[in-house]
C-alpha cells in the first residue's frame, strides 16, 4: 500500500488509498475505493478538525468538490503529539483518478488554518 504525505503547520496528513474490487464493477464504470487517512499533530497545542475540502477526478478528468463538516460525523481534537486516524472511501467512473484537499483546523487560541490533504492516486487492482 503506497503512503502519501504532506505536512503543513506542524499537522502531518498520510493518505493511504486501497481498490476495493468486491465493491467494484467495472462493466458499469463504478470503480471503489478506500481510503485511510491519518492526522499526526506535532505542534505543541491541541487542534481540531472542523471541515473538509475535497477534490476528486477521474481519468477523464472530471473533478467533483465535496466539502462539509468534519470527517465521518466527526469533529476530532487532537491533542498535541498524538494522531488521528478514520477512513472513508468513493466511487469514480474510471479505472484511475486522484484525490487532493484541505482540512480547516482550528487552535486552541481560536485561530482558525487550513491544512494540505496530499494528492493520492487512485489505481484499480493496485493493492
Amino acid at each position: 500500500m503506497t503512503a502519501y504525505t504532506a505536512t503543513t503547520e506542524g499537522i502531518t496528513v498520510t493518505a493511504q488509498p486501497i481498490y476495493l474490487d468486491g465493491q467494484s464493477d467495472m462493466l458499469n464504470h463504478k470503480f471503489t475505493f478506500a481510503y485511510i487517512i491519518r492526522i499526526t499533530n506535532y505542534r505543541d497545542e491541541d487542534v481540531q478538525l472542523l471541515r473538509r475540502h475535497w477534490y476528486i477526478e477521474d481519468g477523464n478528468g472530471s473533478v467533483k468538490e465535496v466539502e462539509g463538516e468534519g470527517v465521518v460525523g466527526q469533529q476530532p481534537l487532537i491533542k498535541s503529539g498524538t494522531s488521528h486516524e478514520y477512513n472513508s472511501f468513493c466511487v469514480i467512473e474510471t479505472f484511475e483518478g486522484s484525490m487532493e484537499g484541505t482540512y480547516l483546523m482550528r487552535d486552541t487560541g481560536g485561530m482558525e488554518f487550513s491544512i494540505r490533504i496530499p494528492r493520492f492516486v487512485l489505481t484499480a487492482a493496485s493493492n
